[in-house]
């Protein structure tokens, strides 16, 4: 019976082990989980804070330099219409590398979220 009672203990072991391996691992994947939302989350919670500022800090340049340009031309209307059309040349080139910006973002996330 010695035979069957070492077979016994060694599947007992193996099931013990199992257990704690299992029981690790969920642990390890609920923390690795919890790292990734709290990354996740203070990402876009920075970007829409700078992003935020940003817009507040491009609409003040945006005002001073259409005054400024409508000063230089006399004409303040004609300052802001530049102005404007500035902003479109810079929202079709953004449109045309709009794939390479995704991939620079895909890239700097992917390589945060698999840290």
């Amino acid at each position: 019976m010695s035979v069957f009672d070492s077979i016994n203990e060694t599947s007992n072991n193996a099931i013990d082990a199992g257990e704690r391996y299992l029981k690790s691992s969920h642990e390890y994947y609920r923390l690795k989980i919890f790292q990734q939302l709290s990354v996740s989350l203070s990402l876009v919670f920075k970007t829409v804070i700078i992003a935020g500022l940003t817009v507040v800090g491009l609409t003040f340049v945006a005002i001073a330099l259409a005054f400024f340009i409508g000063s230089m031309v006399d004409n303040y209307a004609l300052g802001f219409v530049i102005v404007g059309a500035l902003f479109f040349i810079l929202a079709v080139l953004c449109f045309l590398l709009r794939k390479h910006i995704n991939n620079l973002v895909v890239s700097n996330l992917s390589d945060k979220f698999f840290e």
